[in-house]
């Protein structure tokens, strides 16, 4: 017999009576996003709550959440829960089909290769990939015959199950596997754990979960690329052999993934720097650029830029040293937050750090004389050369080095005008994006991480703070828990390129505990002493990672304003260089970047040559130009841009230039 006692409607209690024994039980109440409610006689899987909503939405689940945990469709509900069923157009279920994507991918690999040994497969932006260790290298063709097997998986409708072991027994079961690195694994996790694995028809993995319900939710990926990475990410482990891919909930989106990837290749800042000779990368400085004669243009125009903009917004330009004693370090908080990435050095006795940041430097030149209220807001800006201890295998062209130079600033300021500071270097920071051609901006707002200085108190402060000059400036963001710097929380700038692809670069930050830490301090209008707060912001950030940022933006044809070359001029004849440079002298007299190229060469190799090397405008002087004392003009992407007189050439040129700073 079964029944129904007490009266409260939302959580009412069932009961059994069994042998004539009562045993209670609850009857689970689901709370769904919208507020509605369901209520259900017995015990209830997420799936099975998800097609009594209706048979779509079943059919398109791929996980749930339940009380704000991921959990598998599986999962038992036996009490009142919130409950969203999410799909592959949820980010989380696309994260999920992803993940389960990389199990497709381990489970094709043992079929093909049963000797392949699998580790680790985490799911990355756009996609995922998983390393395994195997007697010899993949081949293209490998790859090509695991897309296809992990297809034919996918097809077979294998039901995901998930399944848990005790620690020990869940090493014995890998070790019985021959999977020595799974077994690794779990011997790092602590004693007395629950390890939760997944099996899907002959093959399981380790994993927390969740996973899709069956392998056929897995149609819509792509095999893309191999390379090396050691295990656990230490040299002295073995290589391994890291397979990528992506997955997506529609074939549209594949392609169009696959369209910017390709993209991306033809913008790549490193071919592009070495094709129109930029700069290079060797063994001998690795992480550290060899600026070419025209790159070193390009990063002197980026320098000159930045540094009128400190000029007209009132900071003052300083420059410290770039080797400090490690005590510095120590009372800074940074010998205790960041170490790890510092390279050191030491003279007569005595350790030095080479610096990774210019904070307390700046500190050491606000701390040179006893300051009042009256000077604050006090701002200083350098382009400060920093130097961080990178790994190896992350180091990227421009876009990841060991060594870098900021468009570092810090404001010295009182708590109230915090406010006023932070709107201010937020218009100006979007001005300066727009300038270089980025206006599709993303705010995000870095909460305090577990790892960091200060009490809560003075974290609730300064993140309030943020969030209070953010909603002055008519802007949404998103807040990231936990990504905050050690010393404050930031302001977090993302940019989004052409091509779709976000990239973080400026930010601001309210810092309480370093210039506390620094023993910085300054006399009140009651002619008391406090300790100013100090916001720590860059624009640009890393003035390298950006310039190799604007180089893919825009496919290397930089804009005329910071074109390295802005001007090639040249002849169809002999009979024409006398003309060719006076062209030039004029040109450059109104601080115009020309170039000649008197070469005797046909007119239409010239006009080619310069075209690939991306230059804005070619200047061509043959007869009939000399005659009429003008010149013909080749606009970059537009072609024949018709006769000019020289100085209708300079307004030309001057016009364009005022368009973009």
């Amino acid at each position: 017999m079964v029944g129904v006692v007490g009266s409260n409607p939302i959580a009412p209690t069932k009961f059994k009576v069994i042998n004539s024994n009562v045993e209670f039980f609850a009857m689970p109440i689901i709370t769904l996003p919208d507020q509605s409610k369901k209520s259900f006689d017995s015990e209830i899987t997420v799936e099975e709550v998800a097609s009594s909503i209706g048979k779509g939405l079943a059919r398109a689940a791929v996980a749930g959440r339940v009380d704000g945990q991921l959990v598998d469709l599986s999962q038992i509900i036996d009490r009142d829960v919130e409950l969203s069923i999410l799909t592959n157009k949820d980010p989380e279920g696309l994260e999920i089909m992803r993940h389960s994507t990389a199990h497709l991918l381990a489970h094709a690999v043992k079929e093909l290769f049963p000797d392949a040994q699998v580790t680790i497969g985490p799911v990355i932006e756009d996609g995922f990939y998983y390393d395994f260790s195997y007697k010899r290298p993949f081949t293209p063709e490998d790859l090509e015959a695991i897309e296809q097997k992990m297809l034919e998986i996918s097809k077979r409708s294998y039901e995901v199950r998930r399944i848990e072991m005790d620690r020990e027994q869940a090493i014995v079961f890998f070790k019985e596997q021959g999977e020595t690195y799974k077994a690794q694994i779990i011997e790092d996790i602590p004693q007395g754990e629950v390890i939760s694995l997944y099996r899907q028809g002959n093959f399981t993995d380790l994993c927390r979960g969740p996973h899709v319900p069956n392998t056929d939710k897995l149609k819509i990926f792509k095999i893309m690329k191999l390379s090396g990475a050691y295990w656990r990410g230490d040299s002295k482990n073995e290589m391994l052999q890291r397979v990528y891919g992506t997955a997506w909930t529609s074939k549209e989106e594949l392609a169009g993934y696959i369209y910017r990837i390709e993209e991306a290749e033809k913008r790549d800042h490193r071919k592009i720097g070495k094709q129109l000779g930029y700069f290079h990368f060797q063994d001998e400085a690795p992480g550290m650029v060899f600026w070419h004669p025209d790159g070193w243009k390009v990063w002197q125009e980026v320098e000159n830029y930045m540094r009128d903009v400190y000029k007209r917004n009132d900071y003052q330009e300083v420059k410290c040293p770039s080797i400090l004693d490690i005590n510095l370090w120590k009372k800074s908080g940074h010998w205790d937050n960041f170490r790890e990435n510092m390279f050191f050095t030491d003279s007569e006795n005595r350790e030095y750090a080479v610096k990774p940041m210019n904070c307390p430097g700046h500190v050491q030149i606000f701390n040179n004389k006893l300051r009042s209220y009256r000077d604050l807001p006090l701002r200083y800006g350098e382009f400060g050369s920093c130097h961080r201890d990178e790994p190896s295998g992350a180091l990227h062209g421009l876009l990841r080095v060991r060594a870098f130079t900021q468009d570092d600033g810090h404001i010295f300021c009182m708590s109230n005008q915090i406010k006023s500071e932070v709107i201010d270097f937020h218009n100006l920071a979007l001005k300066v994006y727009a300038n270089f051609g980025f206006e599709d901006i993303t705010v995000k707002l870095a909460l305090r991480p577990e790892k960091r200085l200060g009490t809560d108190e003075l974290w609730d402060s300064a993140e309030d703070a943020l969030r209070e000059a953010l909603g002055s400036c008519s802007v949404d963001w998103e807040e990231l828990p936990g990504e905050g710097a050690f010393y404050g929380p930031k302001i977090e700038y993302h940019l989004r390129d052409s091509i779709g692809r976000s990239w973080q670069c400026g930010t601001v930050q309210v810092d309480f505990m370093m210039p506390q830490r620094l023993e910085a301090q300054y006399v009140t209008e009651n002619n008391t002493r406090e300790v100013p707060v100090m916001l720590h912001r860059a624009i640009l950030g890393s003035l390298e990672r950006f310039i190799g940022i604007v180089i893919e933006n825009c496919a290397g044809a930089l804009p005329l304003w910071l074109s390295p070359v802005q001007v090639v001029v040249m002849n169809i004849s002999d009979a024409q260089q006398e003309f060719v440079q006076s062209v030039v002298s004029q040109l450059r007299n109104q601080g115009l970047r020309v170039s000649t190229d008197l070469r005797n060469e046909k007119i239409t190799y010239k006009i080619r040559e310069h075209s690939v090397k991306r230059v804005p405008y070619l200047v061509i002087v043959g007869d009939k130009e000399v005659e009429n004392n003008v010149v013909s003009v080749r606009a970059r992407g537009q072609g024949d841009a018709g006769k000019l007189s020289v100085n209708d050439f300079v307004k030309k040129l001057k016009f364009e230039i005022s368009q973009f700073k």
